[in-house]
């Protein structure tokens, strides 16, 4: 009933895993959702820190990074993950301090001019088979014994003990790819979250790669099989509350088939309003 995607990405496992109704939303049916205002937060945060390590290593003060955080929203203005939030000019002010606030927490975690960075923004893939694994590593740096280093900037919380197991697992996708692509296996993966301050390390292994592309394996399986029988199970969780898909999915008494013709409609009007 419906196609059985050629390509998948962390974020696309996890998803699939945590609700494959949702999953069937976004990435089966792929219909677009209205911005939502922490994920446009995220990405600003993510271009400042961006044109932060594209100036030398000496220069990356903190008067280069509020810089970097201007030229990404004067970017941004015309993005429209922005421009269709509609913030009023009060809102849109509250949204840049709290980036910049972000920014300013970055700088305590780690100082910018001792990282020796390699990459940036690097969209990578490779395949397994008849499937393509791809996935956008934030930051690659080597360290002091010139091993590879992930790293991943996080702008929300850092996932209590419950969820930190799962958060890890779909990092180590990175391991994957950059054997695949470098013949290296990172020697860690660094999530940053930037709002607390915490950071939390993996170190990967020749085990934990493999695992990787057997989960994932088994992922497009049970993906197959959904797309084949059109049965993608709603599961209920915490996270019900903030998917934009709530109100056609059958856990809550939606019809899930009209969701491809009245999401777009219920997704305008509210841009507009």
């Amino acid at each position: 009933m419906f196609p059985v995607p050629t390509s998948l990405s962390p974020s696309r496992v996890e998803s699939f895993l945590s609700c494959p109704m949702q999953f069937r939303f976004a990435s089966i049916e792929r219909i677009a959702e209205p911005p939502q205002i922490h994920m446009t937060r995220g990405s600003l945060v993510h271009r400042a820190l961006e044109l932060l390590f594209t100036h030398p290593a000496d220069a990356r003060t903190a008067e280069v990074a509020v810089q970097a955080l201007d030229a990404a929203i004067v970017e941004y203005r015309s993005d429209p993950d922005f421009v269709d939030l509609r913030l009023t000019d009060a809102q849109a002010d509250v949204l840049f301090a709290d980036a910049l606030d972000l920014v300013h927490k970055y700088l305590q975690m780690e100082d910018p001019r001792a990282v020796r960075d390699i990459g940036l923004e690097l969209r990578l893939e490779a395949g397994v088979g008849d499937l393509t694994l791809r996935g956008i590593i934030d930051r690659l740096d080597l360290d002091a014994d010139g091993n590879l280093v992930v790293v991943d900037y996080k702008t929300g919380r850092a996932p209590g003990a419950n969820f930190e197991q799962g958060k890890m697992t779909g990092v180590h996708f990175y391991s994957f790819l950059c054997q695949a692509l470098f013949g290296r296996i990172p020697s860690k993966i660094r999530l940053m979250y930037l709002k607390t301050g915490e950071v939390i390390e993996a170190t990967p292994s020749a085990q934990s790669v493999r695992f990787v592309t057997t989960r994932t394996a088994a992922v497009l399986k049970a993906v197959e099989k959904s797309c084949v029988s059109g049965s993608f199970q709603p599961r209920v969780s915490t996270l019900c509350g903030s998917c934009s898909f709530k109100q056609w999915c059958p856990a809550f008494g939606g019809n899930p088939d009209l969701a491809a013709v009245e999401a777009p409609l219920v997704f305008g009007s509210a841009v507009a309003a």
